[in-house]
């Protein structure tokens, strides 16, 4: 289990297949702020009503500079399907060996009804433009996150 990153931390490189199965790297995206938020597991509820608002405030956090990729462990398969049922315009990274996950403390240590197990942390990390984390938000709600990041970012 991998430490959380902290404002300031050189966000950590990857590059993952998107569901189209093509290469996308962080550094793709060197001098445009990026929102990479990590969710559990594509065609669930709460990480659809999460993928669906990043969606439908695309225009505005594109027009305040910002991208933004979702990460989980699905298949490029799996996304590609979650993208078409619920026409999403985020861009989707599979990460099934979870290191991305890891390397950006994502996936760790959870409970749920009184177990302990290992799972992916809804998380999101705003990397600047020099890839370093500006914000960091851990155990994130699907709901109402993403109006929470547009208050918190200004935009």
């Amino acid at each position: 289990m991998s430490e959380r990153l902290q404002p300031g931390d050189v966000a950590p490189a990857f590059t993952l297949p998107d569901a189209d199965g093509n290469e996308v790297s962080l550094s793709d995206h060197k001098g445009r702020k990026v929102i990479v938020y990590f969710y559990p597991a594509a065609l669930t509820p709460g990480c659809t009503k999460q993928a669906c608002d990043f969606t439908d405030n695309l225009d505005l956090l594109a027009g305040a500079g910002y991208d933004v990729i979702g990460i989980s462990p699905d298949t490029p398969e799996k996304l590609g399907k979650f993208r078409e049922k619920e026409s999403l315009k985020v861009t989707l990274l599979a990460d099934p060996d979870k290191k991305t996950l890891d390397a950006y403390g994502a996936f760790g240590e959870k409970k749920n009804y009184g177990k302990t197990y290992l799972g992916v942390i809804r998380s999101t990390i705003v990397v600047d433009e020099d890839g370093k984390v500006e914000h960091a938000f851990y155990n994130v709600r699907a709901t109402g996150h993403v109006a929470k990041i547009i208050k918190d970012l200004g935009i």
